[in-house]
């Protein structure tokens, strides 16, 4: 199910003027950005997306004093999605290899409960992704070219969670996917180099997994400068907030 272009109207604060509840906040914690949305009940956006600077230090406290910036920009919610850089267990952050150490272990689910005083529930940044990317049919992988590698595995629209591919060791010993396709493979060995490694992956990937359907997000996709696979399609930023929603899909 892949969420519906915006039609909602909304203020120049980013609050909704207009939409049905509940009205869930989906945000987005990437290395160099933290972005947010609001979406109504069947994840149609109702107000633009917002942005602020991830920390130069990305500590659990700077980074929800980041949040805290994009809650002045959208205030009106009655839920909160995170999508968050690393393995997510009952809300608590369990890895965090491209933010800081101090994630390990943080409950960044009930912290921000308490701060925002609404109910929150938080996943891996590749799985919301998924979520607003996928058909809901088949096994259908998605991927995240950013400061690291995301990925999220689906089956019928099922989430395989707990899948981390961007640090599955790949070609050589002591190197792994991320090596390759996050953004230091890419500054590392230059953009001609990681295309290759990118259309290795896609073959690998599609050999280990069988997947019907790729979808590759995140803010390295404008790298891309070969012709993919039919079954292959490169998806917005966005679709990194759209999936918020469906970590709601018990409520409605």
């Amino acid at each position: 199910m892949t969420p519906k272009p915006l039609t909602h109207a909304s203020s120049a604060s980013g609050a909704p003027t207009s939409a049905s509840s509940p009205i869930t906040i989906s945000i987005d914690i990437g290395g160099s950005g933290l972005k947010a949305m609001l979406l109504d009940p069947k994840g149609t956006p109702v107000s633009e997306r917002q942005r602020v600077v991830t920390p130069e230090v990305p500590t659990p406290i700077a980074v929800l004093a980041g949040l805290d910036e994009l809650r002045k920009l959208l205030t009106k919610f009655d839920r909160v999605s995170v999508g968050f850089p690393g393995v997510i267990k009952r809300g608590t952050t369990w890895t965090a290899a491209n933010l800081n150490p101090d994630w390990v272990g943080f409950p960044l689910a009930a912290e921000l409960e308490k701060r925002w005083k609404k109910p929150v529930r938080v996943a891996n940044d590749a799985a919301v992704q998924g979520y607003g990317a996928i058909k809901g049919a088949g096994v259908e992988l998605a991927l995240t070219l950013g400061t690291g590698l995301g990925s999220s595995l689906f089956t019928d629209g099922r989430l395989c969670p707990g899948l981390e591919l961007g640090h599955h060791p790949w070609r050589k010993k002591g190197m792994c996917y991320e090596d390759y396709l996050g953004r230091r493979g890419l500054d590392k060995f230059g953009k001609k180099l990681w295309n290759k490694f990118l259309q290795a992956a896609i073959a690998q990937t599609s050999a280990t997994f069988n997947w019907d359907f790729l979808y590759i997000g995140g803010g390295n996709t404008k790298k891309i400068d070969f012709v993919l696979p039919k079954n292959v399609s490169i998806v917005s930023n966005e679709s990194g907030l759209l999936g918020g929603v469906y970590l709601w899909k018990d409520q409605g």
